[in-house]
């Protein structure tokens, strides 16, 4: 039987460990690509991550509508995220091709980790509020609301970043294809 998120975060709510745990089994493997993809070094990712789901742990009372459980936890891991960028810059280390940034559709696995890489190095040239606007869309795929609730930016404002953000990862990308 599936469970809802509302009805786990209601028994997180009353103390239940594994119900708290479900969720975080449910919902870790989106946030953990996420916050690497945001911050691009696993470590750094990893451990935003924890921090985020020690703090959803310890403020589940908080957690007024839980059936966007999602949404909250994801709203501490941006804020978690943030906080780790304004303190180093995220994309000094770790540009290791061992994750799957969305699954680039390419046949070699040589190729395909080319790919990834430069699909990598792409999003780290974006400003920082794009490349965000950008994966919880396109990777996370929130909806505009969901993301105008996580970011506390405009609707309009987020499909600009998210426009911006394609057209300028359309354009990094056709070049190395071109050139690849």
């Amino acid at each position: 039987m599936n469970v809802s998120d509302a009805e786990l975060v209601a028994r997180a709510q009353g103390g239940d460990l594994e119900a708290y745990a479900a969720l975080v089994d449910r919902h870790r493997a989106g946030l953990e690509r996420y916050a690497y993809h945001l911050l691009g070094n696993r470590q750094e990712a990893e451990e935003a991550l924890q921090d985020a789901l020690l703090r959803a742990y310890r403020a589940i009372r908080q957690c007024r509508q839980p059936e966007r459980f999602r949404a909250w936890l994801a709203r501490i891991l941006v804020n978690r995220c943030r906080t780790r960028m304004r303190r180093w810059n995220p994309f000094v280390a770790d540009q290791r091709p061992d994750g799957d940034p969305g699954g680039a559709a390419v046949s070699h696995p040589e190729d395909q980790r080319a790919w990834l890489e430069e699909i990598r190095r792409a999003l780290a040239t974006l400003p920082a509020d794009h490349r965000e606007a950008f994966l919880l869309k396109h990777v996370e795929a929130f909806s505009y609301e969901e993301m105008a609730e996580l970011t506390g930016a405009s609707i309009p404002a987020l499909k600009m970043r998210v426009s911006r953000a394609c057209e300028r990862l359309r354009t990094l990308l056709e070049d190395v294809y071109r050139d690849g």
